[in-house]
């Protein structure tokens, strides 16, 4: 009969070949995290490496908020002209 090492290599095989149209996704999505892992490992290096006192401020930039009720007539006709 089939040991384990055959039946372990019979399954890859069949994953492979069940999963071969959805490999290169899987492989460039797998890519894309091990590139973003990488670069935030090396934004904390770069961090720690800087004294305190020459790290920047977090930089707030200033917006307005707009009420549910607010509009201005450029949100797609759906203003206050329907109300009445």
């Amino acid at each position: 009969m089939f040991g384990l090492s055959e039946l372990a290599i019979i399954l890859i095989v069949v994953i492979a070949v069940i999963a071969a149209k959805k490999l290169p996704e899987l492989t460039r999505s797998a890519g894309k995290s091990a590139r973003i892992l990488k670069a935030e490992a090396r934004a904390m290096k770069d961090e720690e490496r800087t004294p305190a006192e020459d790290r920047a401020a977090p930089r707030v930039i200033r917006g307005e908020t707009v009420e549910r009720g607010e509009t201005d007539g450029t949100a797609g006709g759906r203003g206050d002209a329907g109300r009445g």
